[in-house]
Order: structure tokens, then sequence, then C-alpha cells
């Protein structure tokens, strides 16, 4: 959209320029009608054309079978007001003198934590605006804000990223609340516990107070659509418990606001884990060869299973890598890296610091926390650091010490939790989901085995076995049918 809209108004500078210095220009042509006004035989980029493309078949689609055909414009990596009020322009110059700005409802998405950080005060920016103001004045005064669970996690880790979740909505509604705006927030969900799964209705409760209010979107993804929904009395019941706790939150019997010390605690906790998570994940430049080495993503990559590329760009570092792929290639080995890494570091550091009853008592009366313990206990259930190890085996001896770094972060958070909670053995206060791990488990082991072997004979190849890359395939989706908890 940058590029575009550079572009469109033939400023070869447009995106070097301060965001500020952006949304200041885009308000002003909205705002007086200056906007580029494209002639017929206008020469474009197939960029340009094909984003202009967009915002007119949403006039299109609107006008042939009404407003409700088409409905929020969702803006990913939104990291500035200037995003937001470019799609708007975009919107204006495609379809001139229509108004299609003016019904153009549209939701930045803010994915990582930097950015989560960073919406109240793109909302404060975005207000700021008087031509805003009279879009949203047209939309109800209603403003969706979609918040990304994947990008966050894999940014700085599960606990660093939920706490920034829980903040960005908090004080977006605060800001909301202070200039009369209705705040909803489209949450964007995927399967697993590292992009924003595990136990929906405790995530619902768990909300900060005030930011439900009624409404709840979200998404389902992969295979949670069928367990969840491909069976009618199953999808009536998911249907029931969400809309149950969302209507729970709403008549104020949802989370309470954090006490100080609470608040305290949560904030060390996620400083702790993503100081943790980085320092490994993006501070240490040999982490991107061993998860290459460890995990079968150089079969992912060429599988035919998403709208997407499995790298935003090229390069090898985890930066460029989407999230599902990231995660679905730690599923395969049968470590949950993603959900579980820097969570060990944090819960021991917070143990320490404030002591072992007061994480207790947080636990008891936090749905929040107890949520994010219940998610990261799941985990480490479903992980098995033996089949883990032999994966191992694949990597250059010169980064074996990373597994050992993460079989002492997982035992860490075992244990710490167990002794949080007062068991025995993890999940022994879910004693199906416990029971369905330990059953599952012999079936799905063989295929690790012979995908260990298969990536090895693979790669001595040079990659360029056509028949042992169809076998890798199939052991890709065998272990994923199997371990039902993908991405």
């Amino acid at each position: 959209h940058r590029r575009v809209m550079g572009e469109l108004l033939d400023c070869p500078d447009w995106t070097e320029r301060e965001p500020g210095n952006r949304g200041k220009v885009l308000a002003h042509l909205l705002g007086s009608g200056g906007l580029p006004e494209l002639a017929d035989d206008a020469r474009l980029s197939p960029e340009a054309e094909s984003t202009l493309a967009v915002f007119r078949a949403i006039s299109s689609a609107r006008q042939v079978y009404g407003a409700a055909a088409i409905g929020l414009f969702i803006i990913s990596m939104t990291q500035g007001a200037d995003d937001v009020l470019t799609a708007l322009a975009l919107a204006e110059i495609a379809n001139p003198h229509t108004g299609a700005a003016r019904s153009l409802a549209v939701a930045p998405l803010l994915e990582t934590v930097d950015d989560l950080d960073a919406g109240p005060g793109i909302l404060r920016e975005l207000l700021g605006y008087e031509v805003y103001r009279a879009h949203l004045a047209g939309q109800r005064r209603r403003q969706a804000i979609m918040v990304g669970y994947s990008d966050s996690n894999k940014d700085s880790g599960i606990v660093a990223s939920r706490w920034a979740l829980y903040e960005a909505q908090r004080r977006l509604v605060g800001v909301g609340d202070d200039e009369g705006l209705d705040i909803v927030f489209f949450h964007g969900r995927g399967g697993t516990v590292s992009r924003g799964g595990g136990n929906l209705v405790n995530g619902i409760l768990g909300a900060p107070p005030g930011t439900v209010k009624g409404f709840l979107r979200l998404t389902e993804q992969g295979e949670v659509i069928n367990q969840k929904y491909g069976v009618r009395f199953l999808a009536l019941r998911n249907l029931e418990l969400i809309t149950g706790a969302t209507l729970t939150h709403t008549v104020a019997r949802g989370a309470e606001e954090f006490a100080g010390e609470e608040r305290e605690i949560l904030a060390f906790m996620a400083d702790a884990s993503r100081a943790r998570f980085r320092g490994v994940v993006y501070g240490d430049p040999r982490f991107p060869a061993f998860f290459r080495e460890i995990t079968p993503i150089d079969v992912i990559a060429r599988l035919n299973i998403g709208s997407r590329p499995a790298s935003r760009r090229s390069g090898e570092g985890i930066e460029n890598l989407r999230a599902i792929p990231w995660v679905f290639s730690w599923a395969q080995v049968r470590i949950g890296f993603p959900g579980v890494f820097g969570f060990g570091t944090a819960l021991d550091g917070a143990i320490r610091e404030f002591g072992l009853e007061k994480i207790r008592d947080l636990l008891k009366n936090s749905i929040f926390f107890e949520a994010m313990i219940s998610d990261v206990e799941m985990v480490l259930g479903k992980s098995e650091l033996g089949i883990g190890q032999r994966y191992a085996s694949l990597a250059d001896p010169e980064h074996a010490f990373f597994f050992d770094m993460i079989r002492e972060e997982f035992d860490l958070a075992g244990r710490r939790i167990l002794e949080l909670k007062n068991l025995d053995r993890l999940l022994d206060d879910q004693r199906v989901l416990q029971r369905n791990i330990r059953l599952r488990n012999p079936y799905v082991d063989p295929l690790h085995l012979l995908q260990i072997d298969l990536l090895r004979r693979w790669r001595d190849s040079g990659r360029e076995d056509d028949e042992l890359l169809e076998a890798l395939k199939a052991t890709v989706k065998g272990i994923a049918l199997g371990i039902q908890n993908t991405g």
C-alpha cells in the first residue's frame, strides 16, 4: 500500500518519509478532495493496478449484493496512523466521487509486541485528524481493531505476547472511553496455544474488563475448524460455550482489573520471558541454522497447504518466516518450543522475586493467568523431548547445545508448574487429555522415526530425490493428523 501510494502521488521518497509526515499529507488530501484522479489511459505498475482492483471489487460487490457483502478491511502489519489513512485514500482513488472511503470500515491489525504496545498511540494519532473523526461518525463511532496472536508470540514468546495483547486491549478501550468511541476487537487466533488457541472460554473470560461488551469476533483456522465444527452437535456446543462466555464477561462476571502487585508480577514475567526468548531466537546467529536442521521446514515449504508462501521475504532468518510454518515445524518434531520457551525462566524468576504464595494467589484469583498456565501445561504434556532429541541428531554437532537449552527450559517450566499447582504429574487435573495423549503417542512415534531417516537421506541427496520428498510429505501429513495440534 505504501509503495502504491507513493507511485500514485508521484512521490519517489514516499516510503522513506516519516510516518507522521505521510499521515498529515494523506489527511489533508482526504479532507480537501486533493487526491489524484487517474485518467482512463493512466499507465500504472502491475502492483498498483492489482491493488486498486481490490478496492474497485469491494465497491462493485457492495453495489450488486448490498453493503453487508463486504465487511472489515484489515490492514496487516499496521505500524502507524498513515497505514489506515492509506487504505481510505486508495479506496477513494480507485472509486472517485462515490463515497467509497467513507463507507469502508478499516481495522488495523496489530501483530508484533511492539505494534501492540504502539496501538493506543496509533489510535490517538488517527483521532487527531478531523477527517478520520468524520469517517468514524459514518461508522456509528465504532472502531474495530484486530489483534494478532501468532506474530506477537513468534516475536517475543508466549508470556510477553499474552501480556502485550492484554495491555493493548485495556489501553485501547481506555482511549475509546476518553473519546466516546466503541472499540471492538477482532482476535486473530490460530489452532495451537502459541497462536492463540487453547481454552477459548478462559481466553474470553480472562480478557480485560470492558473489552468484550457483547461483541466477539475471531478467526478459526486449520484442523480446528473440523474438530470444533465438523459435526453438528459439536459445532452447536462450541458456539454455546463461546456465546455463554461472551455474555458472562459482558455482565461484569469476567476478569477483574489487576491489583498493583499482580500487574507487577505479570509485567516482570513478560519482560523475563521476552528477554530469554529473543536472546536465543533472534540474538544468537546460529539459531536459524539449528531450527532448519532439526525441523522439516524445508519439506513444509514445499507443501501446498496455505494461501501464502512460508516466508514473507527471502533470507534464512526466523524474522522472515511466517508464523504458521514456524509453529507447524516445531509440532512435527514434538517440541512445543513456541508455546513454552521463555516461560520456565519467567515463572521461576517470578517465584524467586515475589514468593510462591503470591504466585499461587495470582493463579487462584486471575482467569487470565490460570488460562496461560493451563495452556503452557498442555503444550508441555503434548511435547515429547525423547522424540525431539532424535531430530536433534540431524543438527550440526556445534549446534547441539540448543537442544540442551530447550530441555532445561522445558524441565524448569514443568517443575515450577507442578510446584505451583501441587501436582505430581503434568495434567493430573485434566485426566481425559492426559489419557488421550498417552493413547495417541504410540501410533505417531513410528512416523517420526521414519521421517528422521527420510530427512537425513533426502538432505544427503542434495534435496533432489523427488521420491524421498513425496515420502516425506506423507509423513508430515500423517504426523499432523496424528497429533491434531499443528498450527
